[in-house]
């Protein structure tokens, strides 16, 4: 699949739908990984990228899209600004959000 690492966690900068918790059926990105089962996610307004949720990754979905944009900011500087969060969720949302509805 290419979208997961070696031992199947999400990838930096990878889209997932929250499947369990207050947030769930939202989509964030995935800012760090903490192995062997966590991932650490923000989504820029309601999560910002300073304060992260730990989540369990068997309680998100990973999609197959990587935001290439974050995935260069967290490499650069080691951190991602909330507004190119928000910007790859909606540009995400907007090409694959009908999709996503009907299940597919």
């Amino acid at each position: 699949m290419g979208v997961t690492d070696s031992e199947g966690l999400p990838r930096l900068g990878q889209i997932v739908r929250i499947l369990r918790g207050r947030e769930a059926g939202n989509f964030a990105i995935v800012i760090g990984v903490e192995k062997p089962r966590f991932v650490w996610l923000a989504d820029g307004c309601t999560r910002k990228a300073d304060k992260p949720k730990k989540k369990n990754v068997k309680h998100v979905q990973p999609t197959n899209c990587i935001a290439e944009e974050v995935v260069e900011a967290l490499e650069k500087n080691g951190r991602v600004p909330n507004a190119k969060l928000r910007h790859a969720l909606n540009q995400y949302l907007l090409h694959h959000g009908n999709d996503e509805e009907k299940g597919g």
